[in-house]
Formats: structure tokens, C-alpha cells, sequence
């Protein structure tokens, strides 16, 4: 915002945090699906794919120079 080369969380980290959140996402998915034995669920489903999409974008944007 000043214009300085400095930034505040380092790219590695919100990479890091973004491949968490896709992770999370999967995990979410198989771990609702097995306590409440529903695989198939549009309200899941729709969850977890925003979470992995934020996840898979977010690092995708993060990783790159």
C-alpha cells in the first residue's frame, strides 16, 4: 500500500493455508458423509466444493512468482 517490498504474511504461508483449506474441504466431505451415512447430499457437495475451489485457486495464485 506504501508502496514497500515487505509483506506481512509471506507467500509460502498463504499457499500453505490455501492447500489447508482444499484439504479441509475433502476431509469435510468424507467425514459428514460417514457419521450421517449420506453420500450423495447437494448441501455437501456444495460446501465442499467451495471450499476445495477457494483452496485449489487460492494456492495456485499463492505458488506462483
Amino acid at each position: 500500500m506504501t508502496g514497500s517490498s515487505e509483506e506481512m504474511i509471506p507467500r509460502g504461508y498463504l499457499s500453505m493455508i490455501y492447500a489447508f483449506v482444499a484439504a479441509l474441504g475433502i476431509a469435510f466431505y468424507f467425514s459428514w458423509s460417514f457419521v450421517h451415512g449420506t453420500w450423495f447430499d447437494v448441501g455437501v457437495y456444495t460446501i465442499t466444493v467451495v471450499m476445495v475451489g477457494f483452496g485449489i485457486i487460492g494456492y495456485l495464485l499463492y505458488s506462483i512468482d
